[in-house]
């Protein structure tokens, strides 16, 4: 297998990687600390901070404020929607999703660490590992999230004790192991005081191990740019036909995983034609490969019929087409999800009708055991469900694709998303299958 090199120098490497925790654990305090500590800061946005601040009778600039952007969020102190924050240091360049701690907006935070590298879960040395501790574990580990990162705020409230770090960590980590994440790094810190942000604390001599930030800059990051398991999302069809470019027709969207080349044989999905690459066109200039997560317009050497939705992907390497579904989901909307619900199923560009068959099991986050068949699925409940879809999908399992084992449930009334899901087994134990469910209208 040839394994094509980025371009990029290893030296700036991207990392992506969400922060997540319960309410008041310092989620934001802990960004706004490392935002400041890595200089990261502008001028003026440090004096807004500054002038907040003051006017809310704080003798020191709280860091918080760097993130919690919006007017509720600043009044009650909470973080509600994801925060995105770019940064970069002379060794890594990064971007950051500051998610909600309160129950009401986990939802968010599987936005936000649904193409993270790396998750800090924080937990308040006080407190322990709480049940959201345990679901931001689990939806961590749901999501495949490669690297886990567990940092014990609030040290200094626990008078810097090793014995209480040592017992956090110890039980976090017997849960998360359970849970199959691969690595976990536990790090002691103070957010408010910057103890083990991005310089070494002296409360905590008996602490040898990294930083947050040395742990960011140093964690390895993978980038697939190798052939196998290429898919790239038809998102725009480009036909200027004009007179400079009469024949012009391309195929536009990012690539989801993997590389293509020119020349290369390759299968549209799920029609199952088969052609070549006769160009790839990449910021407006021909090259002869790109790879995942580059945005290419593709041409093809004969003329198909290829639209929005479909999926090009190298011959010979083509993931399953069916209609039949079965996936782990991770409820996000206030309206439960029931067997029989219809739905809209948004899979990469292509949106087709669905059914929700059956509802196996959903996950007890205390003891990671499956409650088999419940009634329904409420906001936050992680589940196994069986869906029909009404057209055939080309779909790749979770573990083998993020971006192609991955999908979305929408109302069809109103278009809110329903529920997040990933195809295949995760974490949890397949279901026995069931049987069908009797007929109500919608034949696929």
């Amino acid at each position: 297998m040839t394994t094509i090199a980025s371009t990029e120098p290893s030296t700036t490497a991207l990392l992506r990687f969400a922060t997540a925790g319960s309410v008041d654990d310092g989620k934001s305090t802990l960004v706004g600390r490392l935002l400041h500590d890595s200089k990261s800061v502008l001028a003026d946005q440090m004096e807004a901070v500054e002038r907040a601040s003051a006017g809310r009778g704080q003798d020191t600039p709280d860091l918080a404020l760097l993130t919690d952007g919006l007017r509720a969020e600043r009044e009650q102190g909470i973080t509600i929607d994801v925060a995105y924050r770019y940064f970069a240091t002379p060794t890594r360049r990064f971007i950051l999703a500051d998610t909600p701690g309160h129950v009401q907006y986990t939802r968010n935070m599987v936005t936000g660490a649904s193409t993270a590298d790396l998750t800090v879960i924080l937990v308040d040395a006080r407190n322990g590992v709480v049940e959201q501790t345990r679901r931001h574990a689990a939806i961590a580990a749901l999501l495949r999230v490669p690297h886990v990162a567990l940092a014990v705020n609030k040290m200094d409230l626990v008078g810097h004790r090793e014995s209480v770090f040592a017992a956090i960590a110890e039980e976090f980590t017997a849960y998360a192991t359970d849970l199959g994440i691969p690595e976990i790094t536990a790090i002691p810190i103070s957010a408010l005081a910057g103890d083990n942000v991005v310089e070494p604390s002296a409360h905590m001599d008996w602490y040898s191990g990294p930083t947050v930030l040395e742990h960011l800059e140093t964690v390895p990051v993978a980038h697939d740019a190798s052939p196998r398991h290429a898919r790239l999302p038809v998102q725009y069809v480009i036909r200027p036909q004009t007179a400079e470019h009469p024949d012009y027709r391309g195929y536009a969207g990012q690539i989801a995983a993997g590389s293509f080349r020119v020349g290369e044989p390759v299968t549209i999905l799920p029609s199952g034609r088969t052609t070549r690459i006769s160009g790839i066109d990449l910021l407006g200039r021909p090259v002869d490969t790109a790879w995942s997560r580059q945005s290419v317009t593709v041409l093809l050497e004969d003329d198909l019929d290829v639209a929005r939705g479909d999926l090009i992907v190298p011959t010979g390497d083509a993931p399953a087409t069916t209609q039949d579904i079965e996936a782990t989901v991770c409820h996000v909307a206030d309206q439960p999800l029931t067997v029989g619900h219809r739905v809209l199923l948004k899979h990469g560009t292509r949106t087709v009708k669905a059914i929700v068959e059956d509802i196996p099991s959903r996950l007890s986050l205390d003891d990671l055991s499956q409650r088999p068949h419940p009634a329904r699925l409420d906001a936050n409940d992680i589940a196994r469900v069986r869906i029909r879809t009404a057209a055939p999908l080309p779909v790749d399992p979770y573990a083998t694709s993020r971006r192609t084992g991955s999908f979305i449930l929408i109302d069809p009334s109103d278009g809110t998303t329903l529920t997040a899901g990933m195809i295949g087994d995760s974490f949890t134990t397949p279901a026995p299958p069931q049987d069908e469910t009797p007929d109500d209208g919608w034949d696929f």
